[in-house]
């Protein structure tokens, strides 16, 4: 693709880095820019801005935050004893979003994938245990993708947790093998938390 202007140029490059855009979407999105009020493309700017720099990661469950502890963890109404665990913060919107859940949550920031060359240590597990040890936790619900991966996450921690007396479920597999959670839909999502299941249970059926 060639390009009448070396601006025009790197910004189009610069938004096809983003994940699932290609150069000509990002042409069209660049240009979109181009066509909208300057103070659009400022606000967008800005609001990027101020995600880089200010944005804080809660020490209490690891999900992205404006403060030191995030809205869910200091919302009094949410149950404290069941924490369900997750990958990421999108997980933790598509939970929500199902109006099913009134729990805490726990974001490892990942999957273990040897292949990609990510182990336990490059996750938020050992903290998660340390928090399990204490006592607070009655439950711990699964939550990861159905994937190789996830179950690998999910049992590792599993075996972690021994000796415990915690609780452990996993979500029902209401969602397909190899599916992500976030791309679920609400009913089916909010079905498999509800309908969760007891981790040893899942085991013995996998």
């Amino acid at each position: 693709m060639e390009f009448s202007s070396k601006l025009l140029e790197n910004a189009v490059y610069e938004m096809s880095q983003l994940p699932g855009v290609g150069k000509r979407t990002a042409l069209r999105l660049v240009l979109h820019l181009l066509r909208q009020p300057q103070s659009q493309t400022e606000h967008l700017t800005n609001a990027l801005g101020a995600l880089r720099k200010d944005i804080k990661y809660c020490k209490t469950c690891f999900s992205i935050s404006d403060v030191d502890i995030c809205e869910i963890c200091n919302n009094p109404s949410r149950n404290r004893g069941i924490v369900c665990v997750v990958e990421d913060i999108r997980d933790v919107m598509a939970i929500e979003s199902t109006g099913q859940y009134r729990g805490l949550y726990y974001v490892l920031g990942g999957k273990i994938s040897p292949l990609d060359g990510i182990g336990p240590n490059e996750l938020n597990i050992a903290s998660l245990v340390e928090k399990a040890a204490l006592g607070e936790i009655k439950e711990l619900i699964f939550a990861l993708s159905a994937t190789m991966e996830g179950d690998t996450t999910n049992f590792f921690i599993y075996k972690q947790l021994e000796g415990l007396d915690i609780k452990t479920s996993t979500i029902a597999r209401g969602i397909g093998v190899n599916d992500e959670l976030e791309y679920a839909d609400e009913v089916t999502l909010g079905r498999s938390i509800v309908n969760r299941i007891p981790f040893e249970k899942a085991i013995k059926n996998s």
